[in-house]
């Protein structure tokens, strides 16, 4: 029996070898290629459709296993680690863990005493050309939940 993590392994070493851009697979989807990524890396679940249309896309014939572990609901957030060791990753975690207070005081003052939905959400990341060497640029796009008073 193959386990999830398995198959994303499968998954990033074929799309590596045959040179597929996620942003390929995501058209053939229909999703944006961070909603697609995300689901192929393990951590949002896709219809039977979306996972027939993803392994076609990447040149996979996904047995019914596979799209069973796809259209399964995943333990999200599971990196191995509390703390990242990805090189990447461990920056995103950094810049949360210097700009988190800021971000949350600032949000707090403009939308009151609440969270920023990360289900009724999007992102977008994009590449900007500069003199001094490209820019990543990441957009969180989150409806903001405020607390229930009871």
């Amino acid at each position: 029996m193959t386990t999830r993590a398995e198959l994303t392994e499968k998954i990033v070493a074929h799309k590596t070898y045959n040179g597929i851009k996620w942003a390929d697979v995501a058209a053939s989807v229909g999703q944006s290629k961070e909603w697609v990524t995300a689901a192929l890396m393990g951590q949002i679940s896709l219809s039977k459709e979306q996972a027939e249309k993803a392994g076609n896309a990447l040149g996979l014939n996904f047995s019914e296993e596979e799209i069973a572990l796809l259209m399964t609901v995943p333990y999200r957030g599971s990196l191995p680690s509390a703390v990242p060791t990805d090189p990447l990753i461990y920056r995103l975690y950094e810049m949360v863990n210097v700009y988190g207070t800021t971000m949350k005081a600032l949000i707090e003052e403009e939308f009151g005493d609440g969270i920023m939905s990360a289900i009724d959400f999007t992102m977008d990341i994009s590449r900007e050309a500069n003199p001094a060497g490209d820019r990543v640029k990441i957009v969180l796009d989150g409806k903001f939940l405020g607390y229930k008073m009871y």
